[in-house]
């Protein structure tokens, strides 16, 4: 009998392509929840940086400016306070 595959394993996966990365996740510079406020901030600010975009492309459909308006308020919102958490644990020493 096989043994069980693990997370990291692909019953057909081969074994050269899956040592690649073994290791991958080992070594960390900051805590999981800090690197997913930073990724979480990065993907918000590459939506805001299209935003402007958004509203140009739908100039024949007002409402749905409004929607890319009401949207980028919100995203710009959400950036603000994600950017005050982050200052919040540099201050502590968290990162």
């Amino acid at each position: 009998m096989a043994p069980p595959t693990t997370a990291r394993q692909s019953p057909t996966a081969h074994p050269a392509a899956e040592q690649q990365y073994t290791h991958v996740g080992e070594t960390k510079g900051c805590e999981d929840h800090d690197r997913d406020l930073i990724h979480f901030l990065s993907h918000r600010l590459d939506f805001l940086w299209r935003c402007d975009q958004y509203i140009a492309n739908a100039e024949a459909d007002p409402d749905l400016q409004t929607f890319w308006r009401d949207v980028k308020r919100q995203e710009t919102e959400n950036v603000k306070r994600a950017r005050e958490i982050v200052t919040a644990h540099v201050r502590k020493n968290c990162f």
